[in-house]
């Protein structure tokens, strides 16, 4: 799609759903820096005939979704609340979807990542899951219904479907991965990719201005456990830090819903974004940067 779609300007505009939200927010820094034209909604995607109306009164060029349902402070929150889950992450992405599918309007669907586990044909240190394989990480409400409307969504050509896993801001905001497992008595360690926004996020705007649709893994190349993101950060940031280890069988004593632990292979991502000349840097190295950007930052 080029950037004069439907709303009669040469220049793209932006519109974010989820306006309040972690994402979101990066989202329109980001955009505002690079210069361009940005909006946001708090608007429920459910709510069809206000999503329509959003649209025509915005009339914008690219729709970036980070609305949905995380669970508060986690999934666990989604296996009590199952149909407010529903009703965001399933109807409403859909609606969305095909509401900006009618007004011929590219749409960016951040989305997850977590919809696989671990197995014999993918072991930790093996293989990691590309887009084409199917999901089989069912183990909590919240994954579940990301992989049953990807396919879905994924019919439509005007969608762009980002999966980030485990995302990581340059800040300690509580949304942050690293600022979860930090405040943890106990984490598992376990190798899996990971998403560091400092890097990805400007890569989804170059996806969406190029109007590329599909389904990306949205990760750094390679994966990291629990303990060398600790061990990272204890270097960088805060020389003081401890933690212990648990088992995935203790683990599951003290949660609701199991967690999605995998690696996602991102040859797909990297290739695209090589023809846009923008590169993601491996992991570690990403986690390093980022802890580095956060002591001159002064976060301790």
């Amino acid at each position: 799609m080029a950037s004069r779609l439907s709303n009669g300007h040469d220049q793209p505009r932006f519109l974010i759903w989820g306006g309040n939200g972690w994402i979101a927010g990066h989202l329109k820094r980001l955009l505002e820096e690079q210069g361009k034209e940005v909006h946001t909604t708090t608007i429920r995607m459910e709510n069809r005939e206000a999503v329509f109306s959003e649209l025509f009164l915005t009339k914008p060029t690219h729709v970036l979704n980070a609305a949905g349902c995380t669970g508060r402070p986690n999934v666990d929150w989604c296996e009590d609340n199952k149909t407010q889950t529903v009703r965001s992450n399933a109807i409403g992405t859909l609606n969305l979807a095909d509401a900006c599918f009618q007004a011929n309007i590219h749409c960016t669907v951040f989305a997850t990542g977590c919809v696989y586990q671990y197995d014999k044909t993918h072991p930790i240190g093996g293989r990691g899951y590309t887009e084409e394989d199917r999901p089989n990480f069912e183990g909590s409400f919240y994954s579940l219904t990301k992989s049953h409307v990807e396919p879905i969504l994924s019919s439509y050509p005007n969608c762009l479907i980002l999966r980030l896993r485990m995302p990581v801001s340059d800040d300690l905001h509580h949304r942050n991965f690293v600022t979860k497992i930090i405040g943890y008595d106990r984490v598992v360690d376990i190798p899996n990719s990971n998403t560091i926004l400092h890097d990805l996020l400007p890569a989804s705007i170059i996806l969406a201005e190029h109007g590329e649709t599909g389904v990306y893994n949205f990760t750094n190349p390679g994966a990291i456990s629990h303990n060398e993101v600790l061990t990272l950060f204890k270097e960088i940031v805060r020389p003081g830090l401890s933690w212990k280890n648990f088992t995935l069988e203790e683990q599951a004593k003290v949660i609701k819903a199991a967690r999605s632990n995998c690696t996602l292979d991102v040859t797909k991502l990297v290739t695209k974004l090589k023809e846009y000349r923008y590169e993601i840097p491996e992991i570690h190295e990403a986690y390093e940067q980022c802890f580095k950007r956060m002591k001159a930052a002064g976060i301790e």
